[in-house]
C-alpha cells in the first residue's frame, strides 16, 4: 500500500438545503434522481445541514435514546463540539453534510454526514481503494462518510423512529451521494439495525475487530476480577501494577464537575505529548475539551497519576455512560516515561473502576492484541460501504469477502486463547 495522501478539504457547499421529493416528476428527471420512493403514503422532507448547530438537540437526542445503541459520542453536544471547536471542520476535511428526514416540525431519522477530502480519523482503512482509484484515473475522494470523527466506538449512526424513517435516511444517503457525483458513501461503526438497512441494493459489508470487557453488572474488587485470570496472566498485571507504585505512582480519580479547568490543561498537555511522540498534531482542539466541560461533564472520567512529590505525570480520559453501565476508554499522555504507566492508566484504572461500581463493559479502544491479557475479548465491529463505480465495486466486494473471512478466523483463533482460566488457576 502506498503512503496515504496528504489531507486535502472538499468543495465548500450551502450551510443547508432541503428537497421535498416530487411525486409528479417524471422518471429520469432531477427530483427523480435526488429522492428516494416513499415507503410513507406522505413523502417527509429531506434536509442537509453543514453544521450540527442547525438540528434541535432534544428531538435529534431523543431518537438517539430510544435507539438500538445509543453512546455519547453520538449526542448531538458531542458533534457540534466536533465542528464548532474546529477540530473536525472543512479546513480539515470534514465537511458537515448533516441529513436529517422530517415530518412536518418532527425528526424522524438523522445522521452525522461529512464530505470527507481523506481518510484520516477514520479507523476503517480504504487508503488501499483511494490509491486504486488513482492509479486508474478516478477520484476517491470527496467521499460521503457516516461517522463520529475520530471517534472508533460501535454504536447507533443511523437515528430513526422507526424502519420506515430510516430506509428514508439511508436513500437519500444514496441520493446525496448521486447528486454530488461522489465515489462512494461509508457507514462506519454501526450497531445491528443499521447493517439490516444497509444490506442488498449494492451494500458491501466489512468487519474488524476490538477489544471489550464485559461484566455482569456485579460490583467486585479488582483483586477478585484478577482472581479468574489465567496464573501467568494474574502475576504479569499484578507484577506491572507493583513496579508503578514501587515508582511512587499514586492516582486520583475524578468524575464529571469535579475535574477543574486546571486537570483539563493539564490532561490536553498530556494528550498533545502523545500525539507529537509519533510526530502528528492532535485531531482535537483545547476548545472541544472545554466544551465537554461545560455541555457533557457527566460523561467524563479522568485518572490522574502524580509522583512522589505530588506532582502529576500523566493522565487518562475515559467516557463514561451511566444509562448502559458502559465506559470507553479515549486518550492518554505523561510527561515523562515510567515502565508500565500506560498500562495501569489505560486499562488497570479504569477497569478497577468499572468492576468497583458494577458496570457492565468498558471498551479499550480500536485494535491491540495486547488488551487481550488484561481480559479484554475480541469483539467484531461493522461498518457498510456503497461504491458508485460498478467495477471498483465488484473488486472491494471480492477484497472484502476474502477479508471476512479471514477476519472470522482471526476472531476464532483469539478466542481459542483467551485470559480466563477454565479450571483450577
Amino acid at each position: 500500500m502506498t503512503a496515504p495522501p496528504s489531507p486535502s478539504s472538499p468543495p465548500a457547499s450551502p450551510s443547508s438545503s432541503v428537497a421535498r421529493p416530487d411525486p409528479e416528476a417524471a422518471p429520469g428527471s432531477a427530483a427523480d434522481r435526488d429522492a428516494p420512493s416513499a415507503p410513507h403514503a406522505v413523502q417527509p422532507l429531506i434536509r442537509v445541514d453543514d453544521d450540527p448547530a442547525a438540528l434541535p438537540r432534544d428531538q435529534w437526542n431523543a431518537l438517539l435514546a430510544a435507539s438500538a445503541w445509543p453512546s455519547p459520542f453520538m449526542k448531538l453536544e458531542y458533534l457540534e463540539a466536533m465542528h464548532a471547536s474546529g477540530s473536525a471542520v472543512a479546513s480539515k476535511g470534514w465537511q458537515a453534510q448533516f441529513l436529517s428526514v422530517w415530518d412536518g416540525d418532527t425528526l424522524i431519522a438523522a445522521c452525522p454526514a461529512y464530505l470527507k477530502g481523506h481518510s484520516y480519523g477514520e479507523y476503517v482503512f480504504d487508503w488501499a481503494w483511494a490509491d486504486a482509484y488513482e492509479r486508474h484515473g478516478l477520484a476517491y475522494y470527496p467521499k460521503l462518510l457516516v461517522a463520529v470523527p475520530f471517534t472508533p466506538v460501535p454504536g447507533s449512526r443511523l437515528l430513526a423512529r422507526d424502519e420506515a424513517a430510516r430506509a428514508w435516511l439511508v436513500k437519500a444517503l444514496r441520493a446525496l451521494t448521486a447528486r454530488s457525483e461522489l465515489s462512494s458513501v461509508h457507514v462506519l461503526f454501526g450497531d445491528e439495525q443499521d447493517q439490516r438497512a444497509l444490506t442488498g441494493d449494492d451494500w458491501l459489508a466489512r468487519q474488524q475487530v476490538q477489544f471489550h470487557w464485559t461484566g455482569d453488572g456485579e460490583p467486585r474488587a479488582f483483586a477478585d476480577y484478577l482472581a479468574t485470570l489465567q496464573r501467568e496472566k494474574r502475576k504479569k498485571i499484578q507484577q506491572e501494577r507493583r513496579k508503578v507504585a514501587e515508582a511512587g505512582i499514586r492516582f486520583e480519580t475524578l468524575r464529571g464537575a469535579a475535574i477543574t479547568t486546571a486537570d483539563w490543561d493539564f490532561f490536553y498537555e498530556c494528550y498533545t505529548l502523545t500525539y507529537l511522540a509519533h510526530r502528528n498534531k492532535p485531531y482535537l482542539t483545547r476548545d472541544f475539551f472545554a466544551r465537554m466541560a461545560t455541555d457533557m461533564p457527566e460523561h467524563w472520567l479522568m485518572f490522574v497519576a502524580r509522583d512522589d512529590q505530588g506532582e502529576r505525570v500523566a493522565a487518562s480520559l475515559v467516557a463514561i455512560d451511566e444509562s448502559q453501565r458502559a465506559a470507553y476508554g479515549r486518550y492518554w499522555g505523561s510527561t515523562r516515561y515510567i515502565p508500565h504507566l500506560h498500562f495501569d492508566a489505560c486499562y488497570y484504572q479504569p477497569l478497577a473502576w468499572c468492576l468497583e461500581n458494577g458496570w457492565r463493559r468498558f471498551e479499550g479502544g480500536a485494535q491491540g492484541e495486547h488488551k487481550m491479557a488484561r481480559g479484554l475479548m475480541p469483539v467484531a465491529t461493522h461498518s457498510a460501504h456503497w461504491l458508485a463505480h460498478p467495477q471498483f465495486r465488484e473488486a472491494v466486494a471480492d477484497f472484502l469477502q476474502r477479508e471476512g473471512e479471514a477476519m472470522d478466523e482471526y476472531i476464532d483463533e483469539l478466542e481459542r486463547h483467551q485470559p480466563f482460566k477454565t479450571s483450577g488457576g
